[in-house]
């Protein structure tokens, strides 16, 4: 009789499962503990966690760029509490290549863009995440302001307001931002729930700005945006060199404090 594919691939395998050897392919142990705990948690099925590797997710995730000893500790801390941290949840940059955009594009565009393909942007914020509404009216002493996407993030229980930037990240957006945290914490928060987090959106950040204004460990995430992406691979590269940087800042730190 005929082995089927099916059959000669289990044969192959032997008693390891499929994802359980894509995950042992990993040789980082930081990495491949990240990806074990979170496809665990989330139930990722084995598409889905190719998916995730090959997107370079946890390079993304800002729990990233913290010391090795915390990224164990707060991976541990998810096994035995089941409870997300916004550091697991944050990305920079998001990857929007799906949305197709030409070159050229106003920022109703992009907004425009989102919305049609809410289903695979949902996928890229990550775990969680509800869609609220679209420039959410907000009325300040007779003045109106509108958040451009609203969401609330389960995992976190958080309303996340997205700020679309179609620039690079200046000083004024963190104003912005904190305008309209300060108005849903007191409008829109329920009991029950944690402060309310902003995402900015832009083509590109500058970092010491943002180290200077103190919002590495804040409630307002900046993050840059890539309508297009040629190849995974110099991505990759300016991940880690992003990492390794930010892992020898956060480390001079912890010897001047």
């Amino acid at each position: 009789m005929k082995a089927t594919p099916r059959v000669r691939k289990i044969a192959l395998l032997g008693k390891f499962t499929y994802p359980e050897l894509r995950l042992s392919s990993i040789h980082d142990p930081i990495k491949r503990d990240f990806y074990t705990t979170m496809a665990i948690q989330e139930r990722w099925s084995t598409r889905t966690l190719d998916e995730r590797i090959g997107a370079v997710m946890f390079e993304r995730t800002a729990i990233a760029k913290k010391p090795d000893d915390a990224i164990v500790s707060e991976l541990s801390e998810l096994r035995a509490s089941g409870q997300f941290n916004q550091e697991l949840v944050l990305k920079d940059p998001y990857i929007l290549d799906f949305l197709e955009l030409n070159d050229r594009y106003l920022e109703k565009d992009l907004e425009d863009a989102i919305l049609r393909d809410i289903e695979q942007f949902l996928l890229e914020l990550g775990s969680g995440f509800t869609f609220i509404a679209r420039q959410k009216r907000i009325q300040i002493d007779n003045d109106d302001f509108y958040i451009d996407l609203l969401f609330y993030n389960r995992k976190l229980k958080r309303l996340v307001a997205i700020d679309l930037k179609l620039e690079k990240f200046k000083h004024s957006h963190k104003s912005q931002m904190e305008l309209y945290l300060s108005w849903l914490n007191k409008y829109e928060v329920e009991e029950d729930e944690n402060p309310p987090l902003g995402i900015i959106l832009c083509t590109s950040k500058k970092q010491e700005q943002i180290e200077l204004l103190g919002m590495e460990q804040g409630d307002i995430h900046v993050a840059e945006y890539l309508t297009n992406l040629v190849s995974m691979e110099p991505l990759e590269q300016r991940l880690h060199h992003s990492i390794a940087k930010a892992k020898q800042r956060l480390g001079l730190h912890h010897k001047d404090t």
